[in-house]
């Protein structure tokens, strides 16, 4: 399996105990920890959009700060967001079906905020209560649902909590894989921005109304509208590529395609046994997520330059549109879309 070079952040893990080990191999790692305060994504030039596989830990071990930060939702747009884990979407969080997953989220923000897992069979009373300015609270859930899954703030109004910023994706792999082998892999969240000049006009401010009536001022993956047409995913001749799609709404839904080629598989849900074949385009709800594949075959779709979308353009030309570079090709192809 071929994977993208990555600049892997600091992870500390905790090692099984010491009867695991035998002879000069290493024990096998029990838990995985991740402080999303200290291992931030990269979101320049463009958001980090490249995966690495899941680790072995049976146990994930995740901290999460909500904090305020002014972020980039469009070249030369700033805007005040609140967020989990200091950029827009948050951390990608990624498990395997079966693993225990425990979760801290500490509220660094002035106002109360809470979060909402849909990968996360428990009460919501339980984990998802309102956690007040410097506060904190503490759950762990069993990971028994494969899929690509939507993590966002659930205080009222939802609307709002959204729009500001408050989501991500986790991503849990199926016990036994996905079926096929991927060389590369993707995390893209569409999400949409209703916002409006302050009276100074240097930052943007939250439209609340427009937001209500679904008129968005921007529709982005990854939380900056347009960054992949600058800053365009790489991958190889002949790559299979997997795409894990999370919508977050928080009002539109996302009509993911690529142009010029098919999805080879689509997994509506994180079960291998349901994947669809030879599909175009296929929706993606607010709230949901949708894993796709297509290989870029040399007799196919083989070296140039592809863009996706979503297929609801009057999204795309609000920024729902990026660019996949496929090899080296001699000159990028005027993309209309």
């Amino acid at each position: 399996m071929r994977f993208v070079k990555f600049v892997v952040p600091v992870v500390m893990i905790a090692a099984a105990t010491a009867g695991a080990a035998i002879g000069n191999a290493k024990p096998a790692p029990a838990v995985e920890r991740i402080d999303f305060d200290k291992t931030v994504r990269r979101t320049t030039p463009a958001y980090d959009a490249r995966l690495a596989p899941a680790s072995p830990a049976p146990i994930k071990d995740f901290r999460i700060p909500i904090k305020d930060a002014t972020v980039q939702i469009a070249d030369s747009v700033p805007y005040h967001a609140w967020t989990l884990g200091g950029t827009v979407p948050g951390p990608v969080l990624r498990v395997r079906q079966g693993d225990s997953v425990r979760i801290t989220v500490v509220n660094e923000a002035p106002m109360p905020h809470s979060i909402d897992f849909h990968a996360a069979r428990i009460p919501a009373n339980v984990a998802y209560r309102v956690i007040m300015p410097h506060d904190s609270i503490q759950f762990a859930f069993v990971a028994r649902d494969p899929g690509a899954f939507l993590v966002h703030c659930g205080t009222p109004p939802v609307l709002m909590h959204l729009m500001q910023g408050m989501y991500f994706a986790m991503i849990v792999d199926p016990k036994h894989g996905w079926g096929t082998v991927a060389d590369k892999e993707f995390v893209l969240v569409e999400s949409e921005f209703y916002a409006q000049r302050t009276s100074t006009g240097t930052e943007m401010q939250p439209d609340y109304a427009s937001a209500q009536n679904k008129q968005p001022s921007y529709v982005v993956f990854n939380g900056r509208a347009f960054q992949y047409k600058a800053n365009p995913l790489k991958v190889n001749v002949g790559d299979r590529v997997r795409f894990f799609v999370v919508n977050a709404g928080p009002n539109l839904d996302s009509d993911f395609h690529v142009v010029g080629a098919l999805f080879d598989r689509v997994y509506p849900d994180g079960n291998p046994a349901h994947a669809l074949d030879g599909v175009q385009t296929y929706s993606v709800p607010a709230g949901g997520g949708v894993v796709f594949e297509t290989t870029f075959r040399p007799n196919g779709s083989g070296e140039g330059i592809y863009a996706f979308v979503t297929h609801s353009f009057a999204d795309a030309e609000k920024g729902a549109v990026g660019l996949i570079q496929v090899g080296t090709p001699r000159q990028y192809a005027t993309m209309a879309h």
